[in-house]
Formats: structure tokens, C-alpha cells, sequence
């Protein structure tokens, strides 16, 4: 995925988002469009430009 099909996830959003496991902060990781919690060692994906902050669909690392 080039960084141009990635949309920039707003910084304000990324500020306010914690991991849901570890309430710890999270890395955007614009290249594989996920939220990684390096805490947790998992790595939630962003749909549409829209956080999918649910456990069960993030992706262990």
C-alpha cells in the first residue's frame, strides 16, 4: 500500500485513542493503515478511515 491509497488518520484522533487492552497510546502506522499498541503487541486496521478499535479484530504481532 503506497501512501497515497493511505488516508493521514487525524492527529487529533490519534491523541485521544487508547489502546482498549492496555489504555496505553497507540502508533500510526500509516504504511500498513493499522493502530499498533506495542503494549499489547497487537495492531488494530483503520476501514475507511475509521479506527476498528475491537479486540477481537486486531491482529497479534
Amino acid at each position: 500500500m503506497t501512501e497515497d491509497e493511505s488516508p493521514a488518520l487525524d492527529p487529533w484522533l490519534l491523541e485521544k485513542l487508547v489502546c482498549p487492552l492496555t489504555r496505553t497510546p497507540l502508533r500510526y502506522d500509516r504504511e500498513a493503515g493499522e493502530l499498533v499498541s506495542d503494549a499489547a503487541g497487537v495492531a488494530y486496521p483503520i476501514r475507511d478511515g475509521v479506527p476498528i478499535m475491537l479486540i477481537e479484530e486486531a491482529r497479534q504481532l
